[in-house]
């Protein structure tokens, strides 16, 4: 398992490779992307900004929990840093899994916890020119 702050474009189809295991009968991945909106305003970019030490510390505690709870195969969470521009990947999760069930449940967990937990600060930059920095788990409440 590996989580990894960065501050490059996050390279899917290598990040995909990882998860390569003759186990594995299923395999879920999860980008989220820069969109243009939030909360009613419209965003030209993103600003990401962490303690990268403490941040792939907590990652960490998150992966081992979801093998432990999902029994799932492989986790591999990388979330960047910096500036991001719309349609650009913020965070991506995959999980390999001998089935899809524990794959997807894995997934939505790790994600969840990863936007709940993790200390990752999020700047919009809005198009009027102003800019706000917000929480990242203000979006949308984790499912469990």
């Amino acid at each position: 398992m590996r989580f990894a702050i960065s501050p490059h474009p996050i390279d899917t189809a290598n990040l995909r490779e990882d998860l390569d295991d003759t186990r594995a009968g299923g395999v879920v991945c999860f980008e989220g992307c820069v969109r243009d909106f939030n909360d009613g305003r419209s965003v030209q970019r993103l600003e990401y900004e962490a303690f990268a030490p403490l941040a792939e510390k907590e990652g960490m505690r998150i992966l081992g929990e979801a093998m432990e709870r999902f029994g799932v195969l492989e986790i591999v969470c990388v979330h960047r840093v910096g500036i991001l521009e719309l349609g650009e990947v913020a965070v991506w999760v995959g999980v390999a899994s001998r089935h899809r069930g524990a794959a997807f449940d894995a997934c939505r967990y790790v994600i969840d916890e990863v936007k709940a937990r993790v200390p990752i600060w999020k700047k919009e930059h809005y198009t009027e020119g102003d800019s706000g920095w917000i929480n990242c788990h203000q979006e949308s409440p984790p499912v469990r």
